[in-house]
């Protein structure tokens, strides 16, 4: 089954969708991000979506549920990248995506996670490591 590789980057976790987003994808992505929170300790979690240039109800809920999720494993979470449509789209099914901050982009997301998490600049330069997904 296809997979969407997460990146350990310092404390964060950088998830990078590049591909269509499909139902068991999602769940899939889902399920294995909490395993990586977990397993590398992570503080924070960047998503970039800016390939998607579209976005259903149950793919806001999913995003949702990662952010939720990551809550609990005391994780923040920001999403980047967003293209207007999608924005438009989220908005106009009245979907509450809780627990997500956003940011135009993965370094504007990352400024906001090292803020948020009072995280030191030298983190922000380390090159990510793939992790097992």
């Amino acid at each position: 089954m296809e997979r969407i590789p997460i990146l350990k980057w310092g404390n964060f976790l950088l998830v990078i969708i590049q591909v269509d987003l499909h139902d068991r994808l999602a769940l899939a992505l889902r399920d294995d991000l909490a395993e990586q929170i977990q397993k590398t300790g992570a503080r924070g979690v960047l998503i970039d979506i800016s390939a998607l240039q579209m976005i259903d109800s149950f793919m806001g809920r999913t995003l949702g549920d990662m952010a939720a999720t990551a809550g609990l494993l005391d994780a923040e979470t920001v999403l980047v990248g967003m293209q207007p449509e999608v924005a438009i789209t989220i908005v106009e099914l009245g979907l509450a995506i809780k627990g997500i901050r956003t940011a135009l982009d993965v370094d504007k997301g990352m400024a906001l996670l090292a803020k948020r998490l009072g995280s030191s600049s030298r983190e922000k330069g380390r090159v990510p490591d793939r992790t097992e997904a």
